[in-house]
């Protein structure tokens, strides 16, 4: 039973992906049309009644609908709070030796890129733990992960950030 379930739904997967990933591409751009993609077959999967949808492919349109649009709202927050590329008025200080201010300045471009170089999922758990001051419970509630998730992807943004930070010094 498990065998023809699976067989299913790779057959469904191979019918359906080029439209499904077009649709993505197109809403959300090449680069994470292929990740939104894997998710909606793993929603579906993980859909307790899936063996009892009757018409699969709208089914699945749908998820990928609703992917694209938390994707794209993802986006939205994350452009109104965040603007990298500008550095902060305190840093560096003005006071410093030359050097001291283009150390300060070089690192602050490094942390900057180790955050935008993060996935998605990831860098949103690192924006609204350091940013909004949210705590990975009301993240894991917010995101609707777990908090063993949040506390992974929190991890996963710091061991990033203090890596590409501690590149050169």
């Amino acid at each position: 039973m498990l065998k023809k379930q699976r067989e299913a739904t790779g057959e469904l997967f191979e019918r359906n992906k080029g439209n499904l990933l077009s649709y993505l591409t197109r809403r959300v751009g090449r680069e994470d049309a292929f990740d939104l993609l894997q998710e909606t077959f793993a929603r579906f999967i993980k859909y307790n009644r899936a063996h009892v949808v009757a018409d699969p492919p709208p089914f699945l349109q749908k998820i990928a609908i609703n992917l694209a649009r938390d994707f794209s709202r993802r986006r939205e927050t994350e452009a109104r709070y965040l603007e990298f590329g500008d550095l902060p008025m305190e840093a560096p200080s003005p006071d410093g030796s030359p050097a001291a201010r283009l150390e300060a300045e070089e690192r602050w471009r490094k942390a900057l890129s180790a955050i935008e170089a993060l996935p998605p999922r990831c860098r949103e758990v690192f924006i609204l733990y350091m940013h909004e001051g949210l705590s990975i419970a009301e993240i894991s509630g917010r995101l609707r992960i777990s908090r063993n998730m949040a506390q992974k992807h929190m991890r996963i943004a710091l061991g990033r950030c203090w890596a590409a930070l501690e590149e050169d010094f």
